[in-house]
């Protein structure tokens, strides 16, 4: 008998005795949204839902956020490992902060922040909002009211307290509230059976991302290639429930959150296609997911104009390019 025949049969011996090979066990992931289930979460869902995640090795645990509970906390503590920021602000804020986490991708290239009137004559447009009382939330004073007063010249004597109840909004026909494209219009038309005005920050040159994927520091150095995996799937998933059948991930979300019914499910959905918040901009030719260091420049150079943040912050640190997937 060969050498080489010897071997082979001294391996198969091996093979013999350690028995049967096994897939590694999938790593597992803890991912915290920023609110309470919904569609502008559905891609995630629909990921988990469709096994995208398993194909990636990755059994992600999706973690329902609200209003106790802190993203970027729970990132930089390692008690999740990836979570939504909500806006550009986000990540920013916890450079400034010390916080080791990393935006890795932005799912929505508006962020889906509407300022919401009933039908009216004399307010056509944001602009004419200056000088008017406007409901605004705690966060949003801390964010996109910033851009409003820089841009519309808004000033913080207009604030009225924003606490998520329609209803001083519903008994006041001069009222005017925040709100998501995809779920406080739709509310107050079920409740009045009136369509109010929509007006998309966005539309206006906001230049805030919406619904970014943030990484903890500690998963990025221990492993990028999941952090690439986690993006590439969840991405895949996007693009799935915004073009594709949203039932799995639909079913998720209820699972979770069974507040949500499948009107109001399927009206986000529309409302996100129709203003194209995931697919606009530099997705058209870069796809779901993308982000550009124009665009964090941009949106920096204008917060540390009006003094959010100091000049010499180090703004390239909230982000990073190389996690995403290649152009289509």
């Amino acid at each position: 008998m060969s050498k080489h025949a010897i071997i082979f049969a001294l391996a198969l011996i091996g093979l013999a005795i350690a028995g049967p090979t096994t897939a590694a066990e999938p790593t597992k992931i803890r991912f915290v949204t920023d609110w309470k289930a919904q569609a502008p979460q559905g891609g995630f869902y629909q990921a988990k839902a469709l096994g995208l995640y398993a194909e990636q090795g990755l059994d992600v645990e999706i973690i329902q956020g609200g209003p106790s509970v802190n993203v970027p906390l729970l990132l930089g503590s390692n008690e999740a490992d990836f979570g939504i920021g909500s806006n550009s602000f986000i990540p920013l804020n916890m450079v400034a902060a010390g916080i080791p986490g990393t935006a890795v991708a932005a799912i929505f290239q508006k962020d889906p922040q509407v300022l919401i009137t009933h039908p009216r004559e004399d307010i056509r447009s944001i602009a004419d909002m200056k000088g008017k009382p406007i409901m605004i939330s705690d966060a949003g004073v801390g964010s996109h009211w910033i851009w409003l007063k820089a841009r519309f010249g808004f000033t913080d004597r207009q604030i009225r307290k924003y606490t998520y109840n329609l209803a001083p909004f519903l008994a006041d026909p001069r009222a005017i509230q925040q709100g998501y494209v995809t779920s406080e219009p739709y509310e107050i038309e079920k409740a009045s059976g009136i369509a109010p005005q929509v007006f998309l920050m966005a539309d206006e040159d906001y230049p805030s991302y919406g619904t970014l994927i943030l990484a903890s520091d500690r998963r990025i150095q221990a492993n990028p290639q999941q952090v690439r995996a986690f993006v590439a799937a969840s991405i895949a998933g996007w693009k799935d429930y915004l073009s594709g059948d949203p039932t799995p991930g639909n079913a998720l979300i209820k699972a979770d959150n069974p507040e949500m019914t499948d009107d109001v499910l399927l009206h986000a959905i529309a409302e996100m296609n129709r203003y194209r918040l995931a697919s606009a901009g530099d997705a058209e030719t870069a796809g779901i997911g993308v982000m550009t260091e124009a665009r964090w420049h941009a949106f920096f150079a204008t917060m540390s104009a009006d003094g959010v943040y100091p000049e010499n912050l180090d703004w390239r640190r909230a982000y990073a390019l190389d996690f995403l997937p290649p152009k289509p």
